[in-house]
């Protein structure tokens, strides 16, 4: 080969190389401004836990996703449940930023530990909406239940079951999780009532949101206390009123006892005459409220035309929220409140076990 043959091959595959480098740069660059861009059309939905309550995957998720479906047609959800876990709902808010998701609804596990992964979301141009409990950090949105208002429809609940001697009545309280600051505002809501209202709260101690532990609280203050030591029994949740019914009766006890959630079995629980009542908080509407809140975030829209309240949290004050009212469902109103909702129909709660019941109750 002469040297000017030489030099226009060379020349040519430096041309080449040059071309290559050059794409291959490009490609880098595309894939790395995508990622910054973010994936506007995605909403990530993290939910804490599904053993303790049934609510999260029957309600909360689906209301959620079809809402989101509702307002924008093309957006879709990103879902994963903590599963009770706080590190591994940690690892699905990571997750979520790294696919490059821009608003996030978050139902906090563990709510006091969310400070740092919500800041970093926030300096990352990610937006938070916390989700039925108020997480820590600068959320940009947040959507509940006027939760020590919860707490003070439980306390008068429980007054209404014990009667007119109310005044005369110990009681046990068994609440939710100390880490969840909600258990906090319904413990404060239920005390602002039954202190000074009863005689005297004799026992009160923390179930965790876990049923298992609520059943060994109420084995201990019956053993402390003997059978006769309380005369009714606040309990922060359903799940965990279960398990303290159902120790009860095993220890042939019959007081009032109370929850909150409105779940199936609690409401079957209250048409045979087990559980005194339970509180109602219409899940529909909650999702619906965070739905629009994660859509408008979305959109770049203003959030305070659905978020028309405002609380402040352990870290951030001036929270936009949505907040809404909650029900005392008893046997009285079983058909005014979870079945004119649409949340269960009376055949759902009617079952063989329970149709004499029912009957009794006027359910039809």
């Amino acid at each position: 080969m002469n040297a000017p043959m030489r030099r226009a091959v060379i020349a040519t595959a430096a041309v080449s190389m040059a071309l290559s480098l050059a794409a291959c740069g490009k490609a880098g660059g595309d894939k790395k401004d995508a990622a910054a861009s973010g994936d506007t059309k995605s909403i990530g939905l993290l939910l804490p836990e599904n053993a303790s309550s049934t609510r999260y995957e029957s309600f909360d998720r689906p209301f959620i996703e079809a809402k989101v479906k509702a307002l924008c047609a093309d957006c879709k959800v990103l879902y994963n449940n903590a599963e009770g876990s706080a590190a591994k709902q940690k690892q699905q808010f990571d997750t979520l930023i790294a696919q490059g998701v821009k608003v996030i609804v978050l139902d906090a596990f563990d709510a006091t530990s969310t400070q740092g992964w919500v800041k970093e979301a926030a300096d990352k141009g990610v937006k938070v909406v916390a989700y039925d409990r108020l997480a820590t950090g600068p959320v940009a949105a947040y959507a509940s239940f006027d939760n020590e208002k919860v707490g003070e429809l439980q306390g008068q609940a429980l007054l209404d079951a014990l009667g007119p001697q109310a005044s005369d009545d110990n009681i046990v309280m068994i609440n939710g999780d100390d880490a969840d600051p909600n258990a906090g505002q319904f413990k404060a809501g239920a005390h602002k009532v039954l202190d000074g209202k009863v005689k005297k709260v004799v026992y009160e101690q923390s179930g965790e949101w876990k049923p298992t532990v609520a059943g060994q609280k109420i084995g201990a203050a019956i053993t402390q206390l003997g059978k006769d030591g309380f005369q009714g029994v606040y309990s922060a949740n359903d799940g965990m009123a279960g398990a303290i019914i159902t120790q009860l009766q095993g220890a042939g006890i019959k007081v009032p006892v109370g929850g909150q959630d409105a779940g199936l079995d609690a409401v079957q629980r209250i048409v045979n005459g087990d559980q005194a009542y339970t509180i109602y908080k219409a899940y529909k509407p909650l999702a619906d409220s965070a739905a629009e809140l994660a859509v408008d975030l979305l959109q770049g829209k203003d959030v305070k035309t659905v978020a028309t309240a405002s609380v402040d949290s352990a870290t951030d004050k001036g929270i936009p929220a949505k907040l809404l009212d909650p029900k005392v469902v008893t046997k009285a109103n079983i058909q005014d409140t979870v079945i004119a909702d649409g949340l269960y129909k009376v055949s759902d709660i009617c079952t063989a076990d329970y149709a004499a019941a029912c009957a009794a109750a006027g359910l039809k």
